[in-house]
């Protein structure tokens, strides 16, 4: 099974491909600001990336997390109204590490340091159109989905383009 993720910015969308055939479509939602790779652009970075770390097996999917770590919190429209604009992190975390040195990877444009996920957001926030500082924004049912499919290691591909380039359709 060679699993890999591609994300197309175009499209807002990731399609998981397990041998070029995609398994899996979803809805993303990528940075606000658009594609690009410097640190403090609020970009969402291309190029090859791996998933260096899965967090939050087995957590409920409003599981607040801060610093990749759970905060007891559960996600609640009273505890948004505390704390509008707040950038929520929730349910799963697949941190990403680019794979392309100068292009996502190390300096000014180290996806790893940027602290780049595909990330969990709270249910209602609108999939398909940018609006995140950066990482990939799914919706929770999704992304537990995907994060039990995936591996640490798993290639995940992030770029401008409109679809999956050379997939062919699965069983989707």
């Amino acid at each position: 099974m060679a699993l890999a993720l591609h994300i197309h910015l175009g499209r807002q969308e990731l399609c998981l491909l397990d041998g070029g055939v995609v398994q899996a479509r979803y809805a993303v939602s990528t940075a606000l600001h658009g594609a690009g790779e410097r640190s403090g652009s609020g970009c969402t970075p291309r190029g090859l990336h791996r998933v260096r770390a899965k967090v939050g097996a087995g957590c409920a999917p409003g599981t607040v997390f801060v610093g990749r770590r759970p905060t007891g919190e559960c996600y609640s429209p009273a505890l948004a109204a505390q704390q509008p604009g707040r950038d929520w992190i929730l349910c799963r975390i697949l941190w990403l590490a680019g794979c392309e040195r100068g292009v996502n990877r190390g300096g000014d444009v180290d996806t790893l340091r940027r602290f780049i996920y595909i990330h969990g957001c709270p249910d209602g926030t609108p999939m398909g159109r940018p609006a995140s500082h950066g990482c990939v924004r799914m919706a929770n049912a999704d992304l537990v989905d995907l994060f039990d499919r995936v591996a640490v290691g798993t290639p995940v591909r992030i770029e401008d383009g409109a679809g999956c380039p050379g997939a062919m359709e699965g069983p989707a």
